[in-house]
């Protein structure tokens, strides 16, 4: 076996495990993750899984880093084919429903911010700096649309991406205890109160 080949094997093997990972974290959040069930869903010994990630901890936070990288493919990457402005951060909006209706029985992401919002660790670091991050996207895709003039000159970006934010969590909360479709309805509405609120 050449080295190019045992790497894509490595790497092949390695995202397996992620990916059933993730889809244990989706129900059980990250701290549920079992190294000893984990194993047994991939048909691998602990000391297996062990070799791809060196720890509980190193898994974890892989599999939240695969969780953004998903959330960011589905929600901003689409949108970005968007004219600037409005059009564009509506298409995030559109977008993030779409995730939501998709994960509303469990998104990592929603789940990590309440698995770690009162810790200290790595975890608690990743969750605000991933947080943080989107926040950034929100409020710079909101100052292209005070540029292109469909919002006011005078809207506060950081208090825009906040009640964005904010909504969007109210929609994931409701939608996983009531079901998508009040949730979004409802949602829908508060958006639609939100843009003309901003708007010039």
């Amino acid at each position: 076996m050449t080295t190019a080949t045992h790497s894509g094997k490595r790497a092949s093997t390695r995202d397996l495990i992620l990916g059933h990972a993730y889809a244990m974290a989706r129900n059980d959040g990250l701290e549920g993750l079992s190294i000893g069930t984990l194993a047994t869903g991939v048909n691998m010994s602990k000391s297996g899984v062990f070799a791809h990630f060196g720890s509980r901890e190193e898994l974890q936070l892989a599999v939240l880093d695969a969780a953004a990288q998903r959330f960011m493919a589905k929600v901003l990457l689409p949108a970005l084919k968007q004219p600037r402005g409005l059009p564009r951060l509506r298409s995030i909006v559109a977008n993030w429903f779409a995730w939501t209706c998709e994960h509303q029985s469990g998104c990592v992401l929603s789940s990590a911010t309440s698995e770690y919002d009162g810790r200290n660790g790595a975890l608690h670091d990743r969750v605000v700096r991933q947080a943080a991050g989107w926040r950034g996207e929100l409020q710079k895709t909101i100052a292209q649309a005070m540029a292109a003039g469909h919002l006011r000159p005078d809207t506060d970006a950081i208090q825009l991406a906040f009640e964005i934010n904010a909504l969007m969590l109210g929609l994931q909360h409701d939608a996983g205890l009531f079901g998508f479709d009040e949730a979004g309805k409802r949602a829908a509405q508060a958006f639609e109160r939100l843009w003309r609120s901003w708007q010039v």
